[in-house]
């Protein structure tokens, strides 16, 4: 969705860089726009004196600001894409998220919901390089990761990058090439390097893959393979607009916004490199309790065991939650990660993760219904 280069409204000066969502209902596990106040007790004093895990006290305290200048200036990047894209508040926290911890993002929705639009939005307010890759039947996984070329004035054959050796990588409809070209992502994702001709070659730093998909059911769609799935830390729907939201659409266009001129729409970079791999290590040092650990431990076994599931969360999608929740808790300006951070980022963590019985499709059973069913029936620790 676009809008206008007219500069849109910012938060107060005096108030919080990210605002407590209003009426946000978690158990659609749509991703929230902004973190939530605090809802949950502060850690016990036994959890507090691990000594490597940063100030203990709560959110308030005079050694954790409830809000950092890097929360800010984290901010400042959903204002900025917000100059381009309208309406979708909730996928832009989502990719801050996976910027913090250093995951691979899949957004998912019908054609013409502002999904490249979003990407190079992001790569502009944040200064990196970014290329697209368009994923199409005949792509072959060279195309992607680059290769050998023989040049004849010398006699020697050289490394051509493919469009994988960039900061943000852009691929569009991942699901409309086979198996095979996919798989060319499986290294760089999990490895964040290539290897080509037996020689791997390390990417640069930051490395993210934001992949859009169309839904399943769409014609010419290749279902991503369960490996590659559980490689991406979130997986974000993007809804078409409600009526509102397309009519301010309709009028930033008739009043000549042009999407692809996102300079002229006055999106410029407001954060740099450092400063992201700055608030990566604060981020690093949010403490998270014993017990939660053993609730995210317990909600991911429960997945494994639901007699819906043919394939539940891994421990890869374990670590993962722990990662979006602490990052949750960053931005909420706090030092330690509650049970509530973790079922706000629960259903973009592991929804995508979770496979299901062929009989228990038929009967209506989604992952968002098995983790609904999950959420409720793990003990939550006080």
């Amino acid at each position: 969705m676009t809008e206008t280069p007219e500069t849109p409204q910012h938060e107060g000066a005096a108030g919080p860089a990210f605002q407590p969502a209003v009426g946000t209902d978690h158990s659609d596990y749509a991703l929230p726009t902004s973190p939530s106040p605090v809802s949950s007790p502060e850690p016990s004093p036994e959890s507090s004196q691990l000594p490597s895990q940063g100030p203990s006290q709560g959110p308030r305290g005079p050694e954790a600001p409830r809000y950092s200048d890097l929360v800010t200036t984290l901010a400042n990047i959903r204002s900025e894409v917000g100059k381009a894209v309208v309406g979708q508040d909730a996928a832009v926290t989502g990719l801050v998220i996976a910027l913090l911890c250093r995951g691979h993002v899949l957004l998912e929705g019908v054609p013409g919901v502002a999904k490249t639009l979003l990407v190079r939005a992001l790569a502009q307010s944040l200064a990196l390089d970014t290329k697209r890759i368009q994923f199409t039947p005949d792509l072959m996984p060279g195309d992607i990761t680059g290769s050998l070329v023989y040049d004849a004035r010398t006699a020697e054959f050289h490394f051509r990058e493919g469009p994988i050796f960039t900061n943000l990588l852009l691929g569009d409809e991942i699901n409309r090439t086979p198996p095979k070209s996919q798989s060319a992502l499986l290294e760089a994702m999990e490895e964040r390097q290539a290897t080509i001709d037996g020689v791997p070659r390390l990417l640069p730093d930051p490395f993210l893959v934001i992949a859009t998909q169309n839904p399943v059911e769409y014609e010419g769609t290749y279902p991503l393979p369960e490996a590659q799935l559980d490689r991406f830390l979130l997986k974000i729907d993007l809804p078409l607009p409600p009526r509102d939201i397309e009519i301010e659409v309709l009028r930033r266009h008739a009043n000549g916004f042009n999407p692809r001129d996102l300079a002229a729409a006055g999106v410029h970079p407001v954060a740099t490199a450092e400063q992201l791999a700055a608030a990566r290590a604060e981020v690093a040092r949010v403490r998270v309790d014993d017990a939660v650990l053993g609730y995210i431990a317990d909600v991911c076994r429960a997945t494994r065991s639901a007699p819906s599931t043919s394939l539940g969360v891994s421990p890869r999608g374990a670590t993962a939650l722990v990662a979006t929740s602490r990052a949750w808790a960053w931005l909420s300006g706090r030092t330690f990660v509650t049970p509530d951070d973790v079922k706000t980022l629960a259903g973009s963590t592991l929804r995508h993760r979770i496979q299901l019985r062929a009989e228990a499709e038929l009967e209506g059973v989604t992952a968002t219904s098995v983790l609904d069913s999950v959420l409720a029936s793990v003990p939550v620790p006080r």
